[in-house]
């Protein structure tokens, strides 16, 4: 088993765990996730080609599709609303 791949079984377990925790506890942890996870990423398709490295951005954009879409957001300069869209 690669390095990579180690790291990104590790990535995902612990995703799972903080996804566990109560929601004013999951944004540090979840920060650091989705801020490793580029990295990780870029590292999984380094050594095992732009497949994996496709799914393990699906994956990463599946599991943090609302923080992405709120920087998305905030990013273009959208107003925020109280629901979704």
């Amino acid at each position: 088993m690669s390095l990579s791949l180690a790291l990104a079984i590790g990535w995902v377990f612990a995703a799972t765990f903080v996804a566990f925790l109560p929601m004013r506890r999951q944004y540090v942890p979840g920060m650091v996730l989705l801020l490793a996870a580029p990295v990780l990423i870029g590292f999984l398709g380094y050594q095992h080609g732009w497949f994996a490295a496709a799914g393990a951005l699906a994956a990463f954009v599946s599991m943090f599709r609302n923080p992405l879409l709120y920087f998305w957001r905030k990013w273009r300069g959208a107003q925020e609303s109280g629901g979704r869209q």
